[in-house]
């Protein structure tokens, strides 16, 4: 853990600051608190931060319960399994990794369930890699056709990790190619207005070339043990 990390974090807020272009497009920031303690987590609550990112459903959940008098906004950022699907629909308010027809049509009929709607975003696996999850680029329009008519999911929008080699070299090309496609799909769908991108070796270069959602974590707490 990192003494100082409220303090890294109000530099990354007004790293974000600078890059506002309206209160519209302000970028906001999702700050990753896996494996951070409650007390901490806390601490980040109290300095204005509402909006936070988990990656582990069973540890997510003993969070959520502990801050549930709490305004707080939850993000699932990890992988989906499909037996965590019903628990991640009860107790997160955002999943950010969708990235099939099946695990969407199982989040639709855990929140039927919930009488609840799911903010959802579509991941993308923009540089190909086999480590990570997400759809191809050039599929991305036939699952969005699928999950439209699913009336507990509201689409808000893409979700990427660009390679880290990408991001050390500054390599702006995949950054470039999920914007465009961001825009014309924010052309076509009103509720798509989420673009994912950076976290906290890149989220200056994403802000850059167009993200409006950076979620961050190591930067501020440390490396995870």
């Amino acid at each position: 853990m990192k003494s100082d990390y409220l303090g890294i974090l109000s530099s990354i807020k007004q790293d974000i600051e600078r890059y506002e272009i309206s209160q519209i497009n302000k970028p906001s920031l999702i700050v990753v608190t896996k494996s951070q303690s409650n007390e901490d987590i806390e601490k980040i609550v109290e300095a204005g931060n509402k909006c936070l990112g988990e990656n582990y459903v069973d540890e997510a959940i003993k969070k959520i319960d502990f801050f549930k008098t709490r305004s707080l906004e939850w993000h699932f950022i990890g992988k989906i399994q499909s037996n965590k699907i019903k628990k991640i629909s009860k107790y997160f308010d955002w999943v950010q990794t969708i990235s099939s027809i099946k695990h969407a049509e199982l989040f639709n009929q855990a929140c039927e369930g919930l009488s609840k709607k799911m903010n959802v975003c579509i991941q993308v696996n923009i540089d190909r890699e086999q480590s990570k999850s997400g759809i191809l680029i050039e599929d991305l329009d036939d699952l969005i056709v699928n999950i439209l008519p699913l009336n507990n999911l509201i689409l808000r929008g893409l979700m990427a990790i660009p390679s880290k080699i990408n991001a050390l070299k500054e390599n702006i090309n995949s950054y470039k190619i999920l914007k465009s496609e961001y825009d014309r799909l924010q052309h076509k769908y009103k509720s798509f207005n989420t673009l994912s991108i950076g976290m906290s070796n890149d989220y200056k270069l994403a802000i850059d070339n167009g993200s409006n959602m950076v979620r961050i974590g190591s930067l501020i707490f440390g490396e995870r043990k």
